[in-house]
């Protein structure tokens, strides 16, 4: 049976949570917290506009769970997080974007999680591209920019130069260029989260995006514009970002590269950073 999340079901989902954490095999994108209390709030506490949770109840047993939260213009999937393959909470997920009226559903499951993959692939859903997660310890990251180049805190964040830098820098993820200029200042106004850029005389040819979570660190986003790579400066944009992380108690850094980006690939395992995740990023066309 399918039915919404109650707060009665925190303990079993709390189980099945500390289940998945096991093996990668069984890893999707699912709830961060793992202790009842959290879980419930970051579940039931605070939901977003068209936000819905499902469990899969099996004889008064949880065995699976799913939720749905928008993002920008599309929707996306907390889970399937399943006991043992079952396609429905899947089913129930599609047809509830359908009615919704959203144009694409997105999945995250882990590489190694071929079983919820097969069922994607079942369902409609194809692989658009895979993110490597890197972690690593305290230590000294510094690199310093080649002549030429500086590289700044940017306080505050201006909407319209970031987004021209992002612009510039990317070349196949667009998701800042939908946030509105409150959406931006609000983010960056956040004192856990910091922006560099990096500057050639005054043109901005790269930028790093630092936010901190306790004594994690994470860099969001880094990049540089196509005419000024192989210089360094994203290894001394790293190091910046890194150094401000350490310096702010962080004993973990975070950083993650798409499967295009073999020369940040390559970087980060030069480094000494471990590779923590994969995640293939699947989408159904709902439409």
């Amino acid at each position: 049976m399918i039915r919404p999340v109650a707060r009665e079901d925190m303990p079993q989902l709390l189980e099945l949570l500390r289940w998945m954490d096991e093996d990668p095999s069984r890893r999707v994108l699912a709830p961060e917290a793992r202790q009842v209390e959290g879980l419930s709030w970051e579940i039931l506490g605070m939901p977003g506009d068209g936000d819905t949770a499902w469990v899969l109840d099996g004889g008064g047993k949880v065995r699976g769970y799913l939720a749905l939260h928008p993002l920008d213009d599309e929707l996306a999937l907390e889970g399937p997080l399943l006991l043992e393959p079952d396609d429905r909470l899947l089913k129930a997920a599609i047809a509830e974007a359908r009615e919704r009226g959203y144009r694409t559903l997105l999945a995250f499951p882990d590489e190694a999680n071929k079983p919820l993959r097969a069922m994607l692939e079942a369902a409609g859903f194809a692989p658009q591209h895979t993110t490597y997660f890197y972690t690593i310890g305290r230590t000294d990251l510094a690199y310093p920019p080649p002549k030429g180049v500086k590289i700044v805190l940017a306080e505050p964040v201006d909407p319209d130069h970031y987004r021209e830098v992002y612009k510039n820098c990317e070349d196949g993820w667009n998701q800042r260029l939908a946030w509105e200029d409150d959406e931006l200042e609000a983010y960056f106004a956040d004192p856990d989260v910091s922006l560099f850029m990096a500057y050639e005389g005054d043109k901005p040819v790269g930028m790093a995006e630092l936010e901190m979570d306790e004594e994690e660190a994470e860099i969001a986003y880094i990049g540089t514009v196509p005419d000024a790579r192989g210089k360094g400066i994203g290894r001394a944009l790293l190091g910046h970002a890194a150094r401000e992380a350490f310096k702010h108690g962080a004993k973990l850094l975070r950083v993650r590269a798409h499967d295009h980006e073999k020369a940040a690939q390559e970087l980060y395992r030069s480094l000494g950073f471990a590779l923590e995740e994969v995640v293939v990023t699947y989408a159904l066309d709902l439409e």
